[in-house]
């Protein structure tokens, strides 16, 4: 009876399909399949080209960290006890800690693997961990300092490890300002790093590089310009747009454009590098989550303050449908960016496709609706809707009549509603 209550049943998902022991430091194949880094690694470098379980031909040896695997094996380890000393939940002490940063600052490429390994499993292993980590002086300008090294001379799981780092406790009390003093102080030499696990990274350290871009961006004007003014990043958070699908991935490369869009010369790169028509299609798009679709309008409204933006928008009348089938559809932010998108292509260019493209979807009805329903708050936003709604009415009356639209319906059940 003793026996039975001391035994401790492995998840096999847990354990590596080559040791067969419990992974402390899980990785995957480009096939899917994970193990333990010790393993495969060995697998590897002895001349094997297939992965074990599968036995597929590899056409890429480059594995990345499992981290969520990872965090779920010390997660049961610390509730059922490890079956084993390998699987044993990290401690964290000053001692350790300065250790492994003074490894890392050492710039040995053996000391960086098992460093930032072993820091992952810090701060996956409880918040008191990660704050700790955080506020421990040096730690910060070390993980940044990986990144700034980069390239050639920092494998690309090492980088991966730095960014999920960075991700991790960027939040956490007084670290922003430790990251933009960092970076700063290294001629943001890390954007290259970061630049190349947008290219080349997992989805999951694609998400946690956007993220990190944000952070970098906010509250930090010198930041912002450094990251508008490299073309290279601009273009591989682009291409993230135009060939992902996974919303998570969309949401977090838009927060980092908002964030760092701040400039006329970064919008302009924008808009010549096709943002309105990604934008334009994500909000056609029905599978488009919600927060994707608010900040697809927000970065649409922030491009319309340049001439470049509004000319885009004119010469791809889906836009301006687009935006217009969105109104009463979002959140009360999203319906300003909304109409100040439509303001832009309609009032101030006075793009006349632009106009008929807003009456055909209904977008008259809407922004009267708009109007009356408190979903606007500010004089700015409402008489912009007036404004619409005066040259809509006068500019397409005749177009939308020619075209059975019906404008003289919406004069009629809404002449309550006055323009401001």
């Amino acid at each position: 009876m003793v026996r039975d209550k001391l035994y401790i049943t492995v998840p096999s998902l847990f354990r590596c399909p080559i040791s067969m022991d419990v992974m402390r430091s899980p990785v995957s194949l480009c096939t899917g399949v994970t193990y333990d880094r010790s393993s495969i690694q060995y697998w590897l470098d002895s001349g094997h080209d297939t992965c074990p379980a599968t036995m597929q031909t590899l056409p890429s040896k480059d594995f990345v960290p499992n981290l969520t695997l990872r965090r779920l094996i010390n997660l049961w380890a610390q509730s059922n006890g490890p079956p084993s000393p390998a699987s044993a939940s990290p401690s964290v002490s000053d001692q350790n800690v300065r250790s492994m940063v003074e490894k890392i600052e050492s710039g040995k490429s053996e000391n960086l693997r098992d460093s930032m390994s072993k820091i992952v499993d810090l701060v996956t292993a409880g918040d008191e961990n990660r704050r700790f980590l955080a506020s421990f002086d040096g730690f910060v300008p070390a993980i940044v300092g990986v990144l700034s090294r980069g390239g050639a001379r920092v494998e690309m799981e090492v980088l991966e490890l730095a960014i999920a780092v960075l991700d991790s406790v960027v939040t956490e009390n007084g670290v922003r300002e430790r990251v933009h003093t960092s970076v700063s102080k290294r001629n943001y030499s890390c954007l290259s790093s970061i630049c190349l696990i947008l290219q080349k990274g997992s989805l999951k350290s694609k998400i946690e590089s956007a993220r990190v871009l944000e952070s970098m961006a906010v509250n930090a004007e010198p930041s912002k310009r450094a990251i508008a003014e490299n073309q290279d990043l601009f273009h591989a958070l682009l291409h993230l747009l135009s060939s992902e699908t996974d919303q998570n991935l969309q949401d977090a490369v838009l927060s980092s454009l908002i964030a760092v869009s701040v400039t006329h010369s970064a919008k302009a790169e924008l808009v010549r590098s096709g943002l309105i028509q990604l934008l334009s299609q994500a909000l056609l798009n029905p599978n488009t989550t919600n927060s994707v679709k608010e900040k697809g309008l927000k970065l649409l409204s922030m491009m319309s303050t340049c001439a470049e933006g509004r000319s885009a928008m004119r010469d791809w009348p889906e836009c301006t449908r687009a935006v217009a089938e969105r109104l009463m559809k979002v959140s009360r932010a999203g319906n300003e960016e909304a109409v100040t998108v439509l303001w832009s292509v309609c009032c101030l260019l006075g793009d006349k496709r632009g106009q008929e493209a807003v009456v055909k979807s209904n977008g008259v009805a809407k922004i009267l609706l708009v109007m009356q329903s408190g979903y606007c708050e500010g004089h700015r936003i409402r008489r912009m809707c007036g404004d619409l709604v005066k040259v809509l009415s006068s500019g397409c009356k005749s177009a939308a009549g020619a075209a059975g639209l019906g404008f003289g319906l919406y004069e009629s059940k809404t002449t309550h509603i006055m323009p401001c």
